[in-house]
């Protein structure tokens, strides 16, 4: 069986992908939640095979949730499916280590299909939405030829914290100005650390500078 949490604020929309996927023989839908807090609970206590993740959550983004699951559970799959064609919230959807990203305007019958693709190993991204990946990507790499490697090591969400820490703001402004919950700023602050292998905020923001994230 493929043990799955939906994670959606919508309470109907949850029950109806359940309903949805309660055909599948080979699924099953091992708990439904709400939040990024919600889903990182969830995950600890459930230990699914995938995440059926919506982007945009009451306390933060789904991408938050799905960058903190798998930095302590990756063998977890989450797939976004969500409302949003946002070419930002696709790359920071994939950023965070998705391995899809469906639109809920999708065909009802195809969601099972996609489940059991990524959960053998496969993505389950559009041939649209591949390619805008794709051009994002030779974006970066041709605007930014000679960036830091150590920038590599960090999520596209860790980038923005990165900036605005360089500014020398507070952990609540930084909440504040990238909407997000102090917390999740303080563990994307502790994770750059880890990563960075650098002692404290300073060297942070040191760092930020000297990659040219912000002008000086």
């Amino acid at each position: 069986m493929i043990r799955v949490i939906i994670v959606d604020d919508h309470t109907l929309f949850r029950e109806g992908l359940k309903s949805i996927l309660s055909g599948e023989k080979d699924i099953e839908i091992v708990d439904l939640v709400g939040t990024v807090a919600g889903a990182i609970e969830s995950v600890e206590r459930k230990r699914p095979d995938v995440v059926l993740m919506d982007f945009n959550l009451p306390d933060g983004t789904g991408a938050e949730a799905s960058e903190k699951i798998l930095s302590s559970y990756p063998q977890c799959k989450v797939i976004f499916l969500t409302m949003s064609e946002k070419d930002e919230d696709l790359i920071t959807a994939v950023r965070s280590g998705a391995k899809g990203y469906l639109l809920k305007s999708m065909q009802p019958s195809k969601l099972g299909t996609a489940i059991r693709a990524v959960h053998d190993g496969e993505s389950a991204l559009s041939r649209s939405m591949t390619l805008r990946v794709m051009e994002e990507l030779s974006r970066t790499r041709a605007s930014e030829p000679e960036v830091d490697v150590r920038l590599s090591k960090l999520t596209g969400r860790e980038l923005d914290v990165l900036r605005e820490l360089a500014l020398g703001k507070s952990n609540q402004e930084i909440a504040t100005a990238l909407f997000l919950a102090e917390n999740t700023v303080k563990y994307h602050v502790h994770s750059m650390l880890g990563k960075l292998n650098m002692p404290d905020r300073k060297a942070l923001a040191t760092f930020a500078r000297s990659c040219g994230l912000i002008k000086r």
